[in-house]
C-alpha cells in the first residue's frame, strides 16, 4: 500500500490516540520486503534479494542504503504516529523481517494496528531455556575428523551462532592456542563488544564475535545489571555449556574439587563462536531480543544456528505454530543458507509438548545413557544399604556422546542435572553423589546432624539439611561420617549436596550420607560431583534401616541428648559402573510429538522431533558466574541434563557437515543426519524411551518416531548419506499454503511471498519422512532424492503396520553423481486403529549406502 506523506499523515492523526494503560513490548511487521527478499521497485534502491540457501553480502552499498532507508520508515511511521517520549522504539528488523519492536502502551498499540502498511502487531512473549558421553561413541575422533583433517582442524572456519545467555571467554574450553592461531574468517562480519569491567574485548579468534541484545528485557524492567551484566559474559552458566558442546576446544581437563575426570571436548572444535546473548538467569528471555539477534546473526554471516531455548507459551494472536514472528525469522535464516538446530523442548513425556515445530528447523530430542553406578553403605551391624555413588577417578578420558561404547572411562563425564524450567510437569528430577569412598576396611562412627547442633535455636535452619556448617558442633563431626535427611528443600532448589558436602569438610568430616525419608512417584536422581565420599541412599525403606540402627546403637539420656555415638558404617566404592545395553534411550524429559500445526493441537502432517542426540548427563564448560545450577555455583565445568544439550551436538555435528560439504543446503545437512541415523540401541534392539507407568514409576516402553524422529545421529554416517532429500524457501512456503487452516494472507504476511505453490499437500513437503495425520482411504505421496555420491543403484523396500498398506514406486533406481530422481509412496487405510501406525522406507545402493526415513499415519474412514 503506499500513500502520499500528507494524506498519509492526516490518516494517522485521525485515527487519534489516548496513551493510556501499562506500556508493554510488541513486535510490528510492516509492509515492504527485508533485504532477503526485496526484488526492487522503490525508487532508488535497487534488489537486494538472494536465491535460496544463497549467502547475502551485508556490506555491499545495496544492501547498506536499503536497510538504512528501512530503519527511517519504521522511525517515520512511530513519529507520525505518536509523540516524542511516549514510546521506545527497542529494534528495527531489516535482514529477514521488515518490522520493529516497540515499548508502548495497549493502546497505542491498537492505534498502530489501524495504522497503514503496518502488517501485523503482536505483543511479545517470552522464552526460556531447555536444560534440564559423548566424540568416541559417535566415532568422532576415528571416522570423522580425519576426514576435516583431525581434531586440530575439525570445523575449520565455519562460524556457530549462538543465541544463549553469553559466554565466559576466559574458559580454558574457548582458548585460542598460540601454537595453532586462528586466522581471518572474511565471510563473518559481526563485532566484539567491550567487557565494561575488563575494557577488552570477548574475542580471541576462537570466540569470533559478541554482542548482547537486552532492550526488550531493560524496556519489561526484568534487566539486573549486576548479575545479567550488559555485555555477552555469561551470568548464567548455560550459554557457556551448549557452546562448549558444540565447539569448544579438544582435550580440555575436567576438574572439581582437585579431581580430574577426564578431557572434554566439542562436536567441532576447531569452529569458531559466534555469541548473541539474549537468554538471562532469572527471566529467561524476551523474543523482541531473541529475533534482534538471529537477525544480527545472519546479518554477520554464521553458518550454524544453535538455539537451546523455546517459548513459555504459544504467542497471544498466532493461530498457527508455523507463522509467528520467531519462526518467520528463521525460515528467512534458513532462505540465507543457515543451518538451524533448536531444542525440542522439555515438556516430556507427554504428547504434543514440543515447542520446535517447523520443517526449516532442525528440532532436537534428548537421549540418555542408562546406566547406574551403585554403592553402599555398610552399617556396624554387618547389612548394606544399596545407595547411589562414583568415585573420582583421574584418569579416564570424557567422551561426548558415548552411550554405546563398553569401555566405562569412555563415558565418565556423561553425567548431569535438570534445569529447574522442567519443573512445571509432574516429574520430579534429583541428584546423586560423585564422590570417593571412606578409607577400605575402616568403620567411622557416625553422627546426625540433628544431635550436632550448637544449641536448640539452630532448629529454625533447618540442620538435617546440613546447608550450614556454623549451626554443628565440630567436635562431635570431625573425624566421622556425618548424617544428613533429604528434604523437599533439594528439590526446590534452596539445598544443594554441594553445600552438604562444603559443610562435612568444613567439619572436618570423612565422608556424609544424605538419606531420603519421602519421594514422590517417578523421582529420578542425577549425579553431583563432591570433594569427598558421600553416599545418597535413595530407598526410603532402606533410610528407615539406617535410622533404626542408628537410634538402637545410639546411647541417650532422658532430655534425648546422646551421652554416645555408638553407629559406625563406612562408604563402599562405586566406581564401576554397570552398563544397560538398553542405551541410547529416549530421555523422560524430551518432548514429544505430534507435532502440532495450531494452537489448537490439531495434529501436523509433518513429524517432530527429527532427530536424537545426547542430552542427558553432559559435561561442558561452565560460567563462574553462573548460578543456574546451585551445585555447581563457582565451578568451571557442570553437569547439565536438557535437550537444550541435544540441540548444540547437533549443531556442532552440522559444522562438521558444511565443512566437508560447503555447497549443501540447511535441508541436505538436515537430510543427511536423518537418513543415516541409528533406531538401534548398542544390543542392537529397537530403541525405548523412557515413560510414566500407571503408578507414575519410571518404565521403559518401545520408542516410535514421535520420541526420536528419525533416529539417533549417526556422524559418522552423516558425511556419506549417499542420497538426500533436499527443499528450500518455496518448497516451505507451499509447504505453509497447503497446510490447513493457515490464511493465504498471514503467509504472504510473514514471507512475502504468495501461494503459487503446486506441492498439493503438505505431506509432499520434501522431507527425509512421510507423516499422514487423516489418511483417508487412498493417498501419494512423492519425494525426490539427489545423488551427493558416485553412480549407484538403490533398492526401495518399505513396512508398516498391517492396518495400513504401503507401496512404493519405483522398485529401484539408478542415478548418476549430482542427478535427482523421484519416487511415489502409496498409503492405503485397510482397518481403523484411533492410533497413529509406523513404519520406514529404506533405500539400499549397491555400494553400501542406506537411507531410510520414517513413515507415521492414522487411518479414518473418512
Amino acid at each position: 500500500m503506499k500513500a502520499s506523506g500528507l494524506g498519509w499523515a492526516v490518516l494517522l492523526v485521525l485515527l487519534g490516540l489516548v496513551v493510556k494503560g501499562k506500556a508493554e513490548i510488541y513486535i510490528v511487521t510492516v509492509e515492504g520486503e527485508p533485504i532477503i527478499s526485496y526484488k526492487g521497485g522503490e525508487n532508488g534502491f535497487e534488489a537486494t534479494a538472494v536465491e535460496s540457501d544463497e549467502k547475502l553480502d551485508t556490506t555491499s552499498e545495496l544492501v547498506t542504503s536499503y536497510a538504512s532507508h528501512l530503519e527511517k520508515k519504521h522511525d517515520m511511521l512511530l513519529g507520525m504516529l505518536f509523540e516524542h517520549g511516549s514510546y521506545k522504539k527497542l529494534y528495527s528488523y531489516k535482514h529477514l523481517i521488515n518490522g520493529f519492536s516497540v515499548h508502548l502502551s495497549p493502546q497505542q498499540a491498537e492505534t498502530l494496528k489501524r495504522a497503514p502498511g503496518v502488517k501485523s502487531v503482536e505483543r511479545d512473549w517470552k522464552v526460556r531455556k531447555l536444560t534440564t558421553h559423548t566424540p568416541q561413541f559417535l566415532g568422532l575422533p576415528t571416522g570423522v575428523w580425519p576426514a576435516g583433517g583431525g581434531f586440530d582442524r575439525a570445523g575449520e572456519d565455519i562460524v556457530i551462532g549462538f543465541v544463549d545467555s553469553g559466554i565466559y571467554p576466559h574458559h580454558p574450553s574457548f582458548a585460542a592456542h598460540h601454537d595453532d592461531p586462528y586466522g581471518p574468517v572474511p565471510k563473518y562480519r559481526g563485532k566484539c563488544e567491550i567487557d565494561p569491567d575488563t575494557k577488552r574485548d570477548f574475542c580471541n579468534g576462537k570466540i569470533i564475535g559478541a554482542q548482547y541484545f537486552a532492550e526488550a528485557a531493560k524496556a519489561a524492567g526484568a534487566f539486573n545489571p549486576t548479575i545479567d551484566f550488559a555485555s555477552p559474559m555469561d551470568g548464567d552458566g548455560h550459554g557457556s555449556h551448549t557452546a562448549a558442546i558444540a565447539a569448544g576446544n579438544n582435550g580440555i581437563p575436567v576438574r572439581l574439587h582437585g579431581h580430574e575426570f577426564g578431557k572434554a571436548s566439542g562436536m567441532a572444535p576447531r569452529a569458531r563462536i559466534a555469541v548473541y546473548k539474549a537468554i538471562y538467569r532469572l527471566f529467561g528471555g524476551f523474543v523482541a531480543d531473541v529475533v534482534a539477534a538471529i537477525d544480527q546473526a545472519v546479518h554477520d554471516g554464521v553458518d550454524i544456528l544453535s538455539l537451546s531455548v523455546g517459548p513459555n507459551s504459544p504467542p497471544t494472536n498466532t493461530k498457527t505454530t508455523f507463522l509467528n514472528p520467531f519462526d518467520a525469522t528463521l525460515l528467512a535464516a534458513v532462505k540465507a543458507g543457515v543451518f538451524v538446530a533448536q531444542a525440542a523442548g522439555n515438556g516430556g513425556p507427554f504428547p504434543k509438548t514440543l515447542v520446535s515445530y517447523s520443517p526449516w528447523i532442525a528440532s532436537v530430542a534428548a537421549a540418555i545413557d542408562d546406566r547406574r553406578y551403585k554403592n553402599h553403605l555398610n552399617l556396624g551391624n554387618g547389612k548394606a544399604l544399596a545407595g547411589l555413588g562414583l568415585s573420582l577417578v583421574a584418569k579416564c578420558a570424557i567422551s561426548l556422546i558415548v552411550s554405546m561404547v563398553a569401555d566405562p572411562c569412555q563415558f565418565l563425564g556423561a553425567f548431569g542435572i535438570l534445569d529447574k524450567s522442567v519443573f512445571f510437569r509432574a516429574e520430579v528430577w534429583n541428584l546423586w553423589i560423585i564422590a570417593a569412598s571412606t578409607h577400605p576396611n575402616q568403620t567411622y562412627t557416625m553422627v546426625a546432624a540433628n544431635d550436632a547442633l550448637l544449641d536448640s535455636s539452630a532448629t529454625k535452619f533447618s540442620p538435617s539439611d546440613c546447608q550450614r556448617p556454623e549451626v554443628l558442633n565440630k567436635k562431635l563431626v570431625e573425624g566421622n561420617i556425618l548424617l544428613c535427611g533429604y528434604s523437599f528443600n533439594f528439590v526446590v532448589g534452596t539445598a544443594s549436596i554441594k553445600k552438604v558436602s562444603e559443610t562435612a569438610k568444613a567439619l572436618g568430616a570423612v565422608g556424609f550420607v544424605l538419606a531420603v525419608e519421602n519421594v514422590s512417584p517417578g523421582t529420578k536422581f542425577d549425579p553431583v560431583p563432591v570433594g569427598i565420599p558421600g553416599i545418597l541412599i535413595t530407598d526410603v525403606s532402606k533410610t528407615m534401616d539406617l535410622i533404626d540402627y542408628y537410634n538402637v546403637s545410639t546411647l541417650r539420656d532422658w532430655t534425648g541428648r546422646v551421652k554416645s555415638f555408638k553407629a559406625i558404617g563406612s562408604i563402599g566404592d562405586g566406581l564401576m559402573p554397570i552398563l544397560h545395553k538398553s542405551a541410547p534411550e529416549v530421555a523422560l524429559f524430551s518432548a514429544r510429538g505430534p507435532n502440532i500445526r495450531d494452537f489448537s493441537f490439531q495434529d501436523a502432517d509433518l513429524l517432530k522431533p527429527d532427530i536424537l542426540a545426547p542430552g542427558s548427563l553432559i559435561w561442558a564448560a561452565w560460567s563462574p558466574n553462573g548460578t543456574d545450577e546451585p551445585n555447581f555455583v563457582g565451578e568451571g565445568f557442570a553437569l547439565i541434563s536438557g535437550t537444550s544439550m541435544a540441540a548444540p551436538h547437533i549443531a556442532g555435528i552440522a559444522a562438521l557437515l558444511k565443512q566437508k560439504h560447503p555447497q549443501w543446503s540447511p535441508a541436505a545437512i538436515k537430510s543427511a543426519l536423518m537418513t543415516t541415523s541409528t533406531k538401534l540401541d548398542r544390543a542392537g534392539r529397537p530403541l525405548q524411551a523412557q515413560q510414566y507407568s500407571e503408578t507414575e514409576a519410571m518404565k521403559l516402553v518401545p520408542g516410535t518416531p514421535f520420541d526420536y524422529g528419525s533416529g539417533h545421529v549417526n556422524p559418522r554416517a552423516a558425511l556419506d548419506p549417499g542420497l538426500i532429500f533436499d527443499a528450500g524457501y518455496e518448497d516451505y512456503v507451499g509447504f505453509l499454503c497447503t497446510t490447513p487452516g493457515i490464511d493465504i494472507h498471514e503467509i504472504k504476511k510473514y514471507t512475502n511471498s504468495p501461494c503459487n505453490s503446486t506441492i498439493g499437500r503438505p505431506s509432499n513437503l520434501n522431507t527425509p519422512s512421510i507423516t499422514i495425520s487423516h489418511l483417508v482411504g487412498t493417498q501419494t505421496v512423492t519425494r525426490t532424492v539427489t545423488n551427493v555420491a558416485g553412480e549407484e543403484t538403490y533398492v526401495i523396500t518399505a513396512r508398516m503396520h498391517p492396518s495400513i498398506a504401503i507401496e512404493t514406486r519405483p522398485s529401484a533406481m539408478t542415478l548418476r553423481p549430482g542427478a535427482s530422481r523421484k519416487f511415489s509412496v502409496t498409503l492405503t487405510t485397510r482397518s481403523v486403529t484411533r492410533s497413529y501406525c509406523f513404519g520406514e522406507i529404506t533405500m539400499k545402493g549397491s555400494r553400501g549406502h542406506k537411507v531410510t526415513i520414517p513413515v507415521v499415519a492414522m487411518g479414518h474412514w473418512r
